[in-house]
């Protein structure tokens, strides 16, 4: 359990989405979470890197529909004490806590949009996009997307955990990208290149990776917090997702001119910088070379 209390969720913001009958497409190796970073920099279509097509994907008609009502019907079902064994739930929750805890640290903050979709969605920006892409980001909707089946595949296929806090940290990381838009930052990682150990995209999720940080120090603080203290247990769970979610990881070799998310290695030292130190000045990633 992560989350404290009861009573219900704000659900304002959050909606069901995708085809739910499109059926859900293997993560294989790690290959969609490539594609959030190349339609994440540069609005690709998702469907046309993977090969998918976009025309069938998506659902229509009623079994669209009707999957979209069962997710928007649980949506607003959630309560906080549902947060802690019901995975729409915990997402609800996470960004409830990161919509309060993101304000206090910056002034012009404003929420995204968070879509929970299953099989397929289409994005108003950032094209069609299926299970496949994992958990992302479209800058141009300024949504937030995810496939709640994402979490057994990473725990399953990855090696990441299925602890409540380390799918808590994707969700958190989905809203670092959203900050980094209201930042203007991803247009700094546009001239920087969506490959390699340097590139803008590398320095983006890592940057992500660092405000999520960020956010897990600030949530359980406070006489509002909806987490309760954080364990270093919870803490070691998060670590395992970072690390199986690395690039050299997926690929399972070190060849870093094909990186777009960082090493392991990386990954666990940026999200600690941010959980270490609570401010996200210290999550300078366009500010040094010794990533």
């Amino acid at each position: 359990m992560t989350f404290q209390g009861d009573g219900p969720l704000d659900t304002g913001g959050v909606s069901g989405g995708g085809g739910g009958g499109g059926g859900r497409i293997a993560i294989g190796g790690g290959v969609g979470l490539v594609v959030t970073v190349v339609a994440l920099l540069f609005g690709i279509n998702p469907g046309d890197i993977l090969g998918e097509d976009g025309g069938s994907s998506t659902g229509s008609g009623a079994g669209a529909s009707a999957g979209n009502s069962a997710i928007d019907d649980q949506i607003h079902s959630c309560t906080i004490a549902k947060a802690n064994t019901d995975t729409i739930c915990r997402i609800v929750a996470t960004t409830n806590s990161l919509n309060k805890v993101w304000p206090t640290m910056l002034s012009r903050y404003t929420p995204p949009e968070t879509k929970i979709f299953t099989g397929s969605v289409q994005t108003q920006g950032c094209g069609v996009a299926s299970s496949a892409v994992g958990p992302f980001y479209c800058p141009e909707d300024r949504t937030a997307y995810f496939d709640p089946s994402f979490f057994d595949e990473l725990h399953d296929k990855l090696g990441g955990s299925n602890g409540p806090l380390a799918q808590e940290y994707v969700v958190a990381h989905e809203f670092g990208h959203h900050v980094q838009n209201l930042m203007g930052t991803m247009s700094k990682a546009q001239s920087l290149g969506s490959q390699g150990p340097t590139s803008g995209s590398v320095r983006l999720e890592l940057q992500a990776d660092c405000y999520a940080g960020v956010w897990a120090e600030h949530a359980d603080k406070g006489p509002n917090a909806m987490l309760k203290t954080l364990t270093q247990d919870q803490i070691s769970e998060v670590i395992q997702t970072a690390k199986a979610i690395g690039d050299d990881t997926l690929s399972g070799n070190n060849d870093s001119e094909g990186w777009t998310h960082g090493s392991a290695a990386q990954r666990v030292r940026w999200f600690t910088n941010g959980y270490r130190g609570g401010d996200p000045r210290d999550c300078g990633t366009f500010d040094t070379d010794q990533l």
